[in-house]
């Protein structure tokens, strides 16, 4: 244990909705443990989502915030699929420091199908397509945006072939989401709870951080690939992450330190300020004005629905109500 760090036992208390950085020194190791309660609850009941939909919805918004939440500016971090499968479409909108909204669009029947035949895992849901990652600085920055094919294996499969080929670090990622029964005098509770870790190797040496040369797609057949042996302390950290299971991820009765102190306090572990996260939409009634009045006359007068103008909001549901008046451009 380092000199001047303050040590002491981890807490027993889970707090939700919040991100712990946390540093394993001596492996070189750092990453970030997500504990989302009523912020994902909120944004996956506020929708009437199968449950495989919002499970996978859930999966995507961890994975936002744990990437999102690594931004050190102020920005805005923008996961999105768009894929072949019954769920064609997850978007998760992470504003920092700490607000996110989320939505999925899905062919209802196509999901029916995959629950009555049991396939209604996230890669059969997602089938093939790609994810997007999108950095946005503002209106005077250019935006960065990676792409990485989702070609089986989930979201978690995704987010490592990201890191393997666009920021090639090590990192493992973990995810998990589940809904909670509880019973009480009113009857029973019901509520949605997730939770992810992301791990990378981040050592001060450079050549520590080698992987194997990827693959070029032209390779005449019968090449063997590239091989490198891996850093022993990576090795040791990403099987470690391999044992945490899901209930550990979620588990409002285990903190995310003890959870960080049942697998690294043989190397100790650091953890760093907490952050919370909200579950807030950016949208507002003047942001809907501004945009109906961006189309032109003969637009809007075709969205006239018995007298009135009506936008729903894909991400938190929220309904707006627009004389035609009031949108209509001046004389």
């Amino acid at each position: 244990m380092n000199e001047g760090i303050p040590v002491r036992a981890p807490a027993a208390v889970s707090a939700d909705d919040t991100i712990l950085p946390f540093e394993v020194a001596a492996l070189d190791l750092r990453g970030r443990v997500a504990r989302l309660g009523p912020a994902v609850d909120e944004i996956l009941s506020g929708h009437d989502y199968p449950a495989p939909v919002a499970k996978l919805l859930g999966e995507a918004i961890v994975l936002g915030v744990l990437l999102g939440s690594a931004l050190k500016f102020d920005g805005r971090f923008i996961l999105q699929t768009q894929s072949d499968g019954p769920v064609y479409m997850l978007v998760v909108d992470f504003v920092t420091p700490d607000r996110v909204r989320a939505c999925a669009r899905f062919d209802r029947s196509r999901v029916r199908e995959a629950i009555a035949a049991g396939a209604a895992d996230a890669d059969a849901l997602l089938g093939r397509g790609h994810l997007a990652m999108t950095i946005d600085q503002g209106t005077h920055m250019s935006r960065y945006q990676g792409l990485v094919p989702l070609e089986g294996g989930g979201l978690e499969a995704a987010a490592h072939e990201y890191f393997l080929r666009s920021e090639q670090i090590p990192t493992r990622v973990r995810l998990a989401v589940a809904e909670e029964f509880r019973a009480g005098r009113s009857g029973h509770t019901h509520r949605w709870r997730a939770g992810g870790m992301l791990l990378q190797f981040l050592p001060q040496a450079a050549e520590r951080m080698r992987g194997p040369d990827l693959d070029p797609g032209d390779a005449p057949a019968g090449t063997a690939p590239h091989a490198l042996a891996e850093d022993d302390a990576w090795v040791e950290g990403r099987s470690l992450v391999a044992t945490v299971e899901d209930l550990e991820l979620i588990d409002p009765d285990l903190s995310a330190e003890r959870l960080l102190y049942r697998l690294f306090h043989e190397r100790g572990v650091r953890v760093f300020n907490s952050a919370g996260i909200r579950a807030q939409c950016s949208c507002s009634r003047h942001n809907v004005e501004a945009m109906l009045k961006s189309f032109s006359q003969d637009d809007r007068d075709h969205m006239v629905e018995n007298g009135v103008i009506s936008v729903t909001c894909e991400f938190c549901s929220r309904t707006y109500v627009f004389d035609p008046t009031e949108v209509a451009s001046p004389v």
